[in-house]
């Protein structure tokens, strides 16, 4: 297969147009216009060991009754991972220090959902948060706490419930004192989550353009830095949905840069120094 040099473009316009629509429909990622570098850069390899010589093929292919891996491997190559420990921090320290003391007092177990958890990161973040409250908090003590971690993706789904971690990829948030904390070296270099933190996490595959409202009831949502890469009208279609599956008076938290369409019509924004998340009216 022969690819154009990176100052022409990889793939025909009627092609790139018919898998952009495809990569839309099946999971709701919105490619903007020029993207021919990103699909090349991300499929070039699946393409190559498949003898696949063009989109269109490629489409028609992953279109088959039979194609279930070949559309999860497409799926795998085109999403975004980019996720790294207690990302901005704030949302972290608020969870642990505020809400859940305050979750605490009400009866029954606590329920987090982590949306889009990637490599697990974030919703370990979460556990080990959990995990520290648990010691210094007596009312959580013995408090059920649950966690749904969900993707699309099966690829890091899988390296996520492993729970183990190269250092480079711990160099990205993870605190010293929490690493040697929470975690234990392994032969190869490599670290190993307690499985305290890890056996309080449910991971598990969703398409958050697909309707989840039967995935149960939370206190809290993480839904962070993943509707924008999303139009507007699934960005409030994924809102609403979140909505219908917190509790009353749940947490939303979303990334810095996301404010959907009607946000304001279905939650109250709650500040706290120096972050904001918002209350299910």
């Amino acid at each position: 297969m022969v690819f154009p040099s990176r100052d022409n473009s990889r793939f025909a316009e009627g092609d790139y147009a018919q898998f952009r629509q495809y990569l839309e429909k099946a999971c709701g990622i919105l490619l903007g216009d020029n993207k021919n570098y990103l699909i090349d850069s991300r499929l070039r390899k699946l393409l190559k060991e498949q003898k696949i010589e063009s989109l269109a093929e490629l489409v028609r292919k992953i279109d088959g009754v039979s194609a279930r891996h070949l559309r999860q491997e497409v799926i795998d190559a085109m999403t975004t991972n980019e996720t790294l420990w207690f990302r901005d921090r704030h949302p972290f320290t608020y969870l642990q220090d505020s809400l859940l003391p305050e979750l605490a007092k009400a009866p029954g177990e606590i329920a987090i959902w982590c949306a889009a958890c990637s490599t697990g990161q974030e919703p370990y973040s979460i556990s080990i948060c959990v995990e520290e409250i648990k010691r210094r908090h007596m009312s959580l003590a013995n408090k059920q706490i649950r966690i749904l971690a969900t993707d699309i993706s099966a690829r890091v789904l899988d390296q996520a419930k492993k729970g183990i971690y190269e250092p480079l990829a711990l160099k990205r948030g993870m605190p010293d004192d929490r690493l040697k904390q929470h975690f234990k070296p392994l032969s190869d270099g490599s670290w190993e989550i307690d499985p305290a933190i890890r056996k309080r996490i449910d991971f598990r595959p969703i398409n958050l353009k697909e309707n989840f409202v039967t995935i149960g009831k939370f206190d809290v949502v993480f839904c962070r830095n993943v509707l924008i890469y999303f139009s507007s009208e699934l960005q409030q279609q994924i809102i609403t949905n979140i909505h219908r599956v917190l509790k009353p008076g749940g947490t939303l938290f979303l990334g810095g840069s996301e404010t959907p369409k009607g946000l304001n019509d279905l939650f109250d924004i709650q500040y706290y120094t120096p972050g904001v998340a918002y209350i299910k009216k």
